[in-house]
């Protein structure tokens, strides 16, 4: 009984691993096979799963499982126990063989090597087409089929010839396609143009082939064939160019060098003037230079043409014409300044582009035999160059521009499209002055300045703007970057367009300066006024008049007020000068001033105006010292007839606040604060005092 068991597992163990042998049929699970497994409720195995190269079909939870080589059934079998593993309900388990597939690998002169899976019934040609089909140079006739260790060679062409399919052999899964080149391609990888290779020759031994070149539309070498003439070995080449010295073509037959004239043969047709050819032989077809060079009917175009060179020109051709014969002007093309160059040595400039537009009504100029064509490059497509403009066809463009230089200039051009071609005005261009050098229609030049910034601001039309010629110079000046760099600036800025402001401000001297800014602008360029500014008697020279004018500001005022009448109108030339406050008795008459002496902390002089009163007066000077008698403040009035004074209490004022008490002041006077030493009640006590001095005496004097 234990002996039948072991048979029986034993067979059913070589029954699962398939070593029983069986001749292969349809139903074998072959690599590249798609197996489909069906398990309701089961999403991971409810899919399909290919056999791999090695033979196998991978499970998810079973991992790999080897069917290759088996019977559909014995495949059901082993998926079958495998997976009763780890699952319990089969009952509804399908498995089978959904799609039979090959596994081809395919290499050599194919357009995408690689790996390829086809239909178990597709043919050579099929494999050759996954791969995207053969490369031209592909050998067809020694294809090869590697099986294993076996390699099968067959000839493709043949099959493509007959269309018979018994000529390729069957594939099989892991089978390799290998496609040889042609040995006419050489060593080098590079494209194969077949109607190239064809127009080259067609012979494979260079010994004994006829060797054609130069001249010749396909040159080459060409098998020899022993009834063919020159005539035919040069109609295999494709015939003669038009540039072909027919009269000198040179022959080395059988060793022997030999010039024949073909334009003679052909005239005459005489046969005995054909060479004899050899295998080996060489053919050469000379150029005519000569011709190209000196025709009499050359035109030449040079320059920026799509095709430059020497063309033919029959009678009547038109400047147009050629010039489209050429193939036009390209994109870096200068085509206002196109020359053409007479045979007889005249030069004469035509603007194509005007005349495209409309706006330029030169007819093309007449085009003869032996002239040439001169298509100029645009000067900013490269570095810029003197010799690519000529200096009067140019304007120089310099100062404080974004792109300063010398430009091409046509008539069509304003100022405005001048000054937009150099980039335009930087930040610092002082816009308001641009000088203008320009050469009028007698060649003398005329200078003026422009101001852009009015043009711009009042709107102004184009007939206003300056006119420019070729030859003219335009220069922009630029404006102090800041106060600092005032100084720096006196050499780059004319007198006639700068300001002066002197005295105690932070930063004096010399700024450019336009009419359309204000007092305050200047002064807030020159970093303001310092602490010791006197602000109510700042001067203002006016140099642009015809006549002396000095103005008087008192700019505290107009801080007070807010009055804009206050301040005055500076213009360019104008100086500004703002007086240090200490400096009065040099700077101001006593017919200014008020004169503060006696009992107060900083006695001397001081200015006066009239809305000022003793009080404004007595606290310029500090107010009165802690010696001060300030019930009798003596006022001095400065009359023109006699001196008048009177006496103010300002002790009795603070008390009262009765401002008609205070006496009334005028430039010129004098306020004179007495000390306590100079009072009745002082005096008084100075008397007393001596008589107690004599009165002690005397004592002393009787008791002695």
């Amino acid at each position: 009984m234990r002996l039948f068991r072991l048979i029986i597992f034993s067979c059913y163990y070589l029954l699962l691993t398939g070593h029983f042998a069986y001749a292969e049929s349809e139903n074998t699970v072959r690599v590249g096979d798609i197996i489909t497994i069906i398990l309701p409720g089961e999403e991971s195995l409810n899919t399909t799963f290919q056999v791999d190269k090695q033979g196998q079909v991978t499970l998810p939870e079973i991992g790999p499982l080897t069917v290759a080589g088996k019977t559909e059934q014995q495949m059901v079998t082993i998926i079958t126990m495998s997976l009763k593993t780890v699952m319990q309900d089969l009952n509804h388990l399908r498995v089978f063989i959904s799609k039979r597939q090959l596994i081809i690998n395919i290499q050599g002169y194919v357009n995408q090597p690689g790996e390829y899976i086809i239909a178990d019934t597709d043919s050579v040609q099929l494999a050759l087409y996954a791969a995207g089909g053969l490369r031209p140079g592909a050998q067809l006739n020694r294809l090869q089929l590697r099986r294993g260790d076996t390699i099968t060679t067959f000839n493709y062409k043949s099959f493509l010839d007959s269309g018979d399919l018994s000529k390729l052999p069957t594939l099989q899964s892991l089978d390799t396609l290998f496609i040889p080149a042609s040995a006419m391609i050489g060593n080098i990888e590079q494209e194969f143009d077949t109607a190239k290779l064809a127009q080259a020759g067609d012979a494979a031994d260079d010994k004994n082939a006829v060797k054609v070149f130069g001249e010749v539309h396909d040159p080459g070498t060409f098998s020899y064939k022993e009834d063919a003439t020159i005539v035919h070995v040069l109609m295999r080449a494709g015939g003669v160019t038009r540039y072909a010295t027919v009269e000198q073509i040179r022959v080395i037959s059988n060793n022997e060098p030999r010039t024949f004239n073909l334009k003679k043969y052909l005239d005459s047709g005489d046969e005995t003037l054909l060479p004899k050819l050899y295998p080996g032989s060489t053919i050469f077809i000379p150029k005519q230079q000569e011709e190209i060079k000196f025709g009499a009917n050359i035109v030449y175009v040079m320059g920026e043409v799509a095709s430059p060179g020497a063309y033919e020109g029959k009678k009547g051709a038109t400047f147009m014409g050629i010039l489209a014969n050429a193939g036009g002007p390209t994109r870096f093309a200068e085509s206002r300044q196109i020359r053409i160059i007479k045979s007889h040595g005249e030069v004469i400039n035509f603007d194509l582009s005007g005349y495209t537009e409309g706006t330029n009504y030169q007819a093309p100029p007449l085009i003869e035999s032996g002239d040439a064509i001169f298509v100029p490059e645009k000067t900013d497509m490269n570095e810029k160059s003197w010799l690519k403009i000529a200096p009067h066809r140019a304007v120089r463009v310099f100062g404080e521009v974004e792109d300063p230089g010398r430009i091409e200039w046509s008539d069509e051009m304003s100022f405005l499209d001048l000054l937009a071609h150099v980039g335009g005005p930087t930040v610092r261009a002082d816009t308001a002055n641009i000088e203008v050098v320009t050469p009028d229609a007698n060649g003398k030049n005329l200078v003026y300045t422009f101001n852009l910034d009015t043009f711009m601001l009042e709107g102004r039309p184009e007939s206003s703007l300056p006119i420019i010629r070729a030859g003219a110079t335009i220069r922009i000046r630029d404006l102090p970057l800041d106060p600092t760099d005032n100084k720096s600036q006196w050499v780059r800025q004319t007198s006639d367009s700068s300001i002066y402001i002197f005295g105690q401000v932070n930063s004096g001297g010399r700024y450019r300066f336009t009419n359309n800014l204000h007092f305050l602008d200047i002064l807030a360029a020159a970093d303001g006024p310092t602490i010791d500014a006197d602000l109510h008697n700042i001067r203002v020279t006016h140099r642009n008049q015809k006549y002396s004018k000095v103005s008087k500001l008192d700019l505290a005022l107009y801080f007070e007020t807010g009055d804009e009448s206050l301040l005055p109108i500076v213009k360019t030339g104008d100086s500004i000068y703002i007086p240090e406050k200490k400096r009065i008795w040099i700077d101001e008459t006593n017919e200014t001033t008020i004169r503060m002496l006696g009992a107060v902390h900083k006695p001397g002089r001081y200015r006066f105006h009239d809305s000022m009163t003793i009080l404004d007066i007595l606290a310029k000077a500090g107010g009165t010292t802690d010696n001060a008698y300030p019930e009798k403040i003596s006022v001095i009035n400065n009359s023109r007839h006699q001196g008048q004074a009177r006496t103010f209490d300002l002790i009795k004022f603070s008390r009262t606040g009765d401002y008609k008490m205070l006496p009334v002041l005028r430039a010129g006077d004098t306020v004179y604060v007495p000390t306590k030493d100079e009072s009745i009640l002082a005096n008084v006590r100075l008397g007393i005092q001596d008589i107690f001095q004599v009165l002690a005496t005397l004592a002393l004097i009787g008791s002695l």
